[in-house]
This record gives C-alpha cells, sequence and structure tokens, in this order.
C-alpha cells in the first residue's frame, strides 16, 4: 500500500488472516491489519493480535516465504504447523487485489490510521454488496456492464 505523505510515497505491506480451511470475507473474515515494517517484532504483534481475536492458535498457518514469520511463530505459537510455499499463499495474495486497484486509484489516505479504518471496514462491507464471481453468470455480469455504460 501506498502513503502520500508530504510529497513523497511510503510503502506499506498489507496483511490478511483466514479461517484454516481457507474461507475468507462472507463466511470468516477475519482481520486485516497495515504495518510499516516487515520484521520479527511486527510478525510477533501481529500473530499475538490475531491469537486474541481468534482465542485460541490454530492447527496451522500458511505464509509467504519470508524468514520472520517462522521466527515469530516459535515464539508466540511454538506448536502451530508452519507451511511457507510459493503457491500455498496465492489465495490471501490474490484476494485483496480489488482493495489495491482502489487505494491506488484514491491515493488520498492523509494517515496510516485512515487508511487501517477505511481497510478494516470495506472488505466486509464489500462482500455484503457484490457477489462473488462465481456465483455470477456471465449473462448477469454482461448486462451489469452494459447498465454500467448506458
Amino acid at each position: 500500500m501506498f502513503k502520500r505523505h508530504k510529497g513523497s510515497l511510503q510503502k506499506r505491506d498489507f496483511q490478511r488472516r483466514y479461517t484454516s480451511s481457507g474461507e475468507y470475507c462472507n463466511k470468516a473474515h477475519l482481520d486485516e491489519f497495515l504495518q510499516k515494517r516487515r520484521n520479527t517484532k511486527v510478525a510477533r504483534r501481529l500473530l499475538t493480535r490475531f491469537l486474541k481475536k481468534q482465542g485460541g492458535a490454530p492447527k496451522r498457518m500458511i505464509t509467504d516465504k519470508f524468514r520472520f514469520y517462522g521466527a515469530a511463530k516459535r515464539g508466540v505459537m511454538p506448536d502451530v504447523e508452519h507451511r511457507s510455499h510459493k503457491g500455498m499463499n496465492n489465495l490471501t495474495e490474490n484476494s485483496h487485489l480489488p482493495l489495491r486497484k482502489r487505494e491506488r486509484a484514491m491515493q488520498r489516505f492523509k494517515s496510516p490510521g485512515q487508511l487501517q479504518r477505511f481497510v478494516a471496514v470495506f472488505s466486509c462491507l464489500r462482500d455484503l454488496f457484490v457477489r462473488p464471481r462465481d456465483k455470477r453468470s456471465s449473462i448477469d455480469t454482461h448486462l451489469h456492464r452494459m447498465n454500467a455504460f448506458a
């Protein structure tokens, strides 16, 4: 994520968390978190925050191939199986692309707090109004597009 601050852009990383079965938002959206750095300290804080919200440790944890997730997991929840593979995290990485497109178009977040509030609410509210792609037929999508451009 990018934030405009006094003429400069600062990169902010975006994290999402899913249930162990890979369900998201409509069924079990759990949390989103913006962070400025990617290191063990921040990852430990992220995992602790998620554990408090969830109320217990999951069976397994799937992450990127960043080493700091493993280091943080060993400190916070050592009994949890940790899987980090290039393709296993695709659900997480591809899920927030629509949000990134909208955020890129807006570029008007003045503070990290404002961006965090938007991100926390937007994903779940969007799922209330927009049906998932696999639930729409191609005809419905075509008609919706025609009405939008009419």
